[in-house]
């Protein structure tokens, strides 16, 4: 889990960023509270476009040498690792002197699931003096809060697809395999694997199309949640607008998700697309 010790906003925040929106409404929350922050997007990944407003930096997954110069020499001392980044083969890793002489570490890092992987990473940015601190520690207003975010709230049908597929994710969390699950009826529609959950979405939708989903449109709920002991500093699950939109076009009634351990991006946008689209998207409590 994360530290204990205080942040130390003295200091620019250090921002690596994986694809998607999140990276930027960390940095928005960050700078509202009066802290600068320079971004370090990964190549291939983040968006040329959002990057362009902020002190910013490019990186080649796997250049920790690089990264390490650039963030030392901004002044950076805690950094965030957040953002859209599906896993890279090591064949994928742009290896520079630094990352050559950790490779024995990185190499042990994937050889587990994403966790472990991804606490591996931490490691790594600690032994360069690097403090990690999770988004939620950063810029707290991030995290979703329980209740309907839009007009719409889940009805009793819903309740009961949330319930099973918090108990799904809960046994399967624990085998490190995903943090999203579609349930219909109280039936496992589909599970979130390496696809990630917005094509774990085109792919109930196609199974939709293909008359193999027997359930009415409007009936379905997308579940997500953290995976049981992870390690929040990383890789919490996170919705925005175009999961609204993947939820609408697979003809599943909403979303749930996990309340203060789940990110949301752009929740008024999340909330009116929610309204337009005729879902709901609430946050949960865990179950016990």
């Amino acid at each position: 889990m994360s530290s204990a010790r205080p942040t130390d906003d003295t200091t620019p925040l250090g921002i690596l960023c994986g694809g998607g929106s999140i990276p930027v409404a960390v940095a928005d929350a960050v700078i509202k509270q009066g802290r600068a922050v320079v971004m370090f997007p990964l190549i291939g990944w983040a968006d040329p476009q959002a990057m362009a407003r902020y002190a910013h930096h490019w990186i080649h997954v796997g250049k920790v040498g690089e990264f390490t110069r650039l963030a030392r020499a901004a002044g950076c001392r805690e950094i965030v690792l957040v953002g859209t980044l599906l896993r890279p083969s090591l064949k994928q890793v742009r290896l520079d002197w630094a990352t050559v002489r950790m490779f024995p570490h990185i190499a042990r890092s994937f050889r587990g699931g994403d966790n472990h992987l991804l606490s591996g990473v931490a490691r790594i940015f600690e032994r360069q003096g690097f403090l990690l601190r999770g988004a939620h520690e950063v810029a707290p207003e991030i995290l979703i809060h329980e209740g309907a975010l839009g007009s719409k709230a889940p009805s009793a049908r819903d309740e009961a697809d949330i319930a099973r597929g918090l108990a799904v994710l809960a046994a399967t969390g624990e085998f490190d395999i995903g943090q999203a699950a579609v349930v219909a009826n109280r039936n496992i529609i589909a599970l979130e694997a390496a696809e990630g959950t917005d094509r774990m979405l085109d792919r109930v939708a196609a199974l939709r199309r293909d008359g193999r989903m027997r359930v009415p449109e409007g009936v379905g709920v997308l579940v997500k949640a953290a995976k049981p002991n992870q390690d929040h500093r990383f890789d919490l699950p996170a919705i925005g607008p175009s999961t609204v939109e993947g939820v609408a076009r697979a003809g599943l009634a909403g979303i749930a998700i996990v309340a203060g351990e789940a990110i949301i991006a752009e929740p008024q946008q999340v909330a009116k697309r929610a309204d337009d689209l005729n879902v709901f998207v609430a946050g949960v409590r865990r179950q016990p």
